[in-house]
């Protein structure tokens, strides 16, 4: 490429050369200056720029006077051109994949190529940056500890309940992202599920009108119920609390009267069932019982 440039303020800086592989290369969520110095000479000297939309991405290069090719990766065609992308990487081009926004692969094409480039034994060097998921989960005031991403959840009601109710007993902290018109039905269905737990709204991150709607589901329900929002929604929520551990003088009580008419081992699946127990300990419980006889 001639022009292997990126300008900041009008001002020139070289890109410097970079060795043959696939860079997977964070770009803002919304603020065009949150982009690291790393990602702007990666792009300025990609041979290739495969966007999810080109027309999206060329606000972005566009601003840094990037001039590179730039090709569409999206979710349609990405395993057409994934093999297409290894035979270039293979012949000692160097490419990068953006997505539309933030870090490439969350909820954003590029897995596909991924795998292919792993198998084929190729390099792939990430250049990290923005993340809407990041950035929403360090201002919820949720922990941070454990957290698990799920994307966007279905976009049908039966489909969102179902994926719902699967992660009802999860205890680390819930992260989705949601559509601007499925918001208010997507919080109906959490508070309906999930009652009062802590969950917070993030909209428009990085930008002029960013803000964070914290409360409980069913306040976050009501606040938002028949709105539409502009842009996309990242939604942060507690986990299921710890249930409470029960008292071992209650279950052991329990499971003495039970052995008294029934089975050692029926006993034993009843009590654990019931007090929500490990059932070797369930088990081992009965046997010291049964020792005591």
């Amino acid at each position: 490429m001639d022009d292997q440039h990126y300008y900041i303020a009008g001002v020139s800086f070289p890109a410097p050369p970079l060795a043959p592989g696939l860079y997977v290369v964070a770009t803002p969520i919304g603020n065009l200056r949150d982009i690291t110095i790393r990602a702007l000479e990666t792009l300025a000297a990609a041979s290739v720029i495969l966007c999810e939309d080109t027309r999206m991405s060329a606000r972005l290069l566009d601003h840094y006077g990037i001039k590179g090719r730039r090709i569409a990766l999206h979710e349609h065609n990405e395993r057409a051109k994934a093999d297409e992308v290894v035979r270039h990487v293979t012949a000692g081009q160097a490419i990068a994949l953006i997505s539309d926004a933030g870090t490439p692969l969350l909820s954003d094409p590029g897995f596909p190529l991924i795998r292919a480039m792993a198998e084929a034994g190729q390099p792939v060097f990430p250049i990290p940056g923005a993340s809407a998921l990041l950035s929403a989960l360090v201002i919820a005031g949720l922990p941070t500890d454990a957290f698990a991403f799920h994307g966007f959840l279905p976009a049908k009601a039966g489909a969102r309940g179902n994926a719902l109710k699967a992660l009802s007993d999860s205890r680390e902290t819930l992260v989705f992202y949601e559509s601007p018109r499925r918001l208010d039905d997507t919080l109906a269905a959490m508070a309906e599920l999930w009652g009062e737990r802590q969950a917070a709204v993030t909209l428009e991150l990085t930008k002029r009108f960013e803000r964070v709607h914290r409360g409980t589901l069913g306040e976050l329900a009501a606040e938002f119920a028949g709105t539409e929002t502009k842009g996309e929604a990242v939604i942060v929520v507690a986990g299921a609390a710890a249930a409470p551990v029960p008292d071992a003088a209650d279950w052991q009580a329990d499971l003495a009267a039970q052995m008294q008419d029934q089975p050692l081992r029926v006993a034993v699946d009843a009590v654990t069932e019931k007090f929500g127990l490990k059932r070797k300990e369930v088990y081992d419980a009965a046997l010291a019982l049964k020792a005591k006889k």
